[in-house]
């Protein structure tokens, strides 16, 4: 992307006026969409942005300069700006003598989309809309969307690092609406992966039409959900953003730097049931946060949060990891070369339990079974959250009945943590963006089936 003697004469320009840390991040992203709706052709877009982001650290102070203009005097001029930013005065020569970077990608890319035209892209969306139209009469509107990107990045740093990644992602999504006597619901089905066109060997679009469909026609006949504390049960891979949510980002070290996380201070304490195992992991391919190295350079890892109930680290960058005098976690990312980087979540998951998941129903007389979570808000201070439930159902003697809509589920990450009593052996992934301080990037979670033993689940019933 560019020349190795460039970087190092930039990056000494960068440490010229005095600076402890330099860092050159230079991206080049490719992106293409199309949607359908309404059985047509609703928008074909495709993008390409490139660019670069100086960072000077001294001391406590982070100058940080970004600019389009990749050449040698554009990049200097960025390293100037943001070396101002840090620091006045200084002088004298820096030299920088770059190593390369060697991290195991994460999984095979095996057909660049990039290669495929746009004519069988769109084919996907019309077999799709097609699919899920003959689920029934009481589909009335479909929408799909296909996009896929490809992001080449290259780090470099002043203490010698240059590390290189190419990303590839692809995803697929169908929604429905259907209509009934109770008014009109929703069904979603999406799929998303660090991987290439190959997605569509592992998932056929049809498929995806007719779950998004029939979720959509089932929910007609939902009920209003009950109102009170009951046992829940959550299926794999759709309560993947609870824990993201609720509890990942209170273990992100940011937070717990601002004392603005209820972890803080708890590390060897035991903070979730002995059923619990939570885990950050970059390495985790194809899921849709998975990276070969993080946005500064290191490797991506496999970091254990929880074991068996006791909290055993955070989620570092490099600047935290700095001030605390230890390494980084992998888990530094920025959305775009425009922005700092800040610790970030990848592929997030509650590991697999021994339990068998149709017996964790069985074994609960009365309760909420949780088959998709919508948005939600949650306070990482305190830990507290409210989720919405978008699909549902009630559990009765032990066995899934009937569907119940219009309810949220109101608790407290640590506290649902430590109420976990039966976790499954069914894992599977939810991929999505997980906006921080204005910033996305593509982040999975996951667990398997498992039972919180008494949560608040906000219904309408009387």
């Amino acid at each position: 992307m560019i020349e190795t003697p460039t970087v190092e004469r930039v990056l000494g320009e960068a440490l010229r006026r005095g600076g402890d840390f330099a860092e050159l991040f230079a991206e080049d992203r490719r992106t293409s969409s199309a949607s359908f709706d309404d059985a047509k052709v609703e928008e074909l877009a495709s993008g390409r942005d490139r660019g670069a982001g100086i960072r000077v650290v001294v001391g406590e102070t982070t100058g940080f300069a970004h600019t389009t203009d990749l050449s040698e005097h554009g990049l200097r001029q960025a390293a100037e700006a943001a070396a101002a930013a840090a620091t006045r005065g200084g002088g004298g020569v820096h030299e920088v003598a770059l190593s390369r970077v060697v991290a195991p990608a994460p999984n095979e890319v095996r057909t660049l989309p990039e290669s495929v035209d746009k004519a069988t892209k769109v084919a996907l969306l019309q077999r799709a809309d097609e699919a899920a139209r003959a689920a029934g009469g009481a589909i009335r509107q479909v929408s799909a969307v296909y996009g896929d990107s490809r992001r080449r990045i290259m780090v470099a740093n002043s203490e010698g690092a240059l590390a290189t990644d190419d990303q590839v992602k692809t995803r697929f999504a169908v929604s429905c609406v259907a209509l009934g006597d109770t008014g009109m619901q929703t069904g979603r089905e999406s799929v998303g992966a660090t991987v290439g066109f190959e997605l569509f060997d592992r998932y056929e679009v049809e498929g995806l039409a007719r779950a998004a469909a029939e979720r959509s026609i089932t929910k007609l006949a939902a009920r209003p959900a009950p109102s009170g504390s009951l046992p829940v049960v959550i299926k794999q891979g759709g309560g993947g953003v609870l824990f993201h949510e609720a509890c990942g980002h209170g273990l992100e070290a940011d937070h717990i730097a601002k004392d603005v996380s209820v972890f803080v201070g708890k590390v060897g304490e035991v903070v979730a049931s002995p059923h619990v195992t939570l885990v950050d992991d970059g390495t985790m391919g194809p899921e849709w946060g998975a990276l070969r190295i993080d946005d500064e350079g290191h490797p991506a890892g496999r970091n254990v949060l929880i074991q068996e109930g006791v909290l055993t680290d955070y989620m570092w960058d490099w600047l935290r990891a700095r001030k605390e005098g230890r390494t980084g976690t992998g888990n530094g990312r920025r959305e775009s070369y425009q922005v700092l980087p800040m610790v970030r979540m990848t592929n997030t998951y509650v590991t697999n339990g021994t339990e068998d998941p149709d017996e964790i129903v069985r074994q609960t007389p009365y309760g909420v079974y949780v088959a998709q979570l919508g948005g939600g808000q949650v306070n990482t201070a305190t830990g507290d959250f409210v989720f919405g439930m978008t699909e549902a159902y009630m559990i009765e003697n032990g066995q899934v009945t009937h569907p119940v809509r219009a309810a949220n589920l109101i608790g407290n990450g640590p506290e649902v943590l430590k109420a976990i009593d039966a976790v499954g052996n069914d894992f599977d992934t939810w991929a999505g963006t997980c906006g921080k301080d204005g910033q996305g990037v593509p982040v999975s979670a996951g667990q398997p089936t498992l039972r919180v033993a008494a949560m608040t689940v906000g219904g309408t019933a009387r």
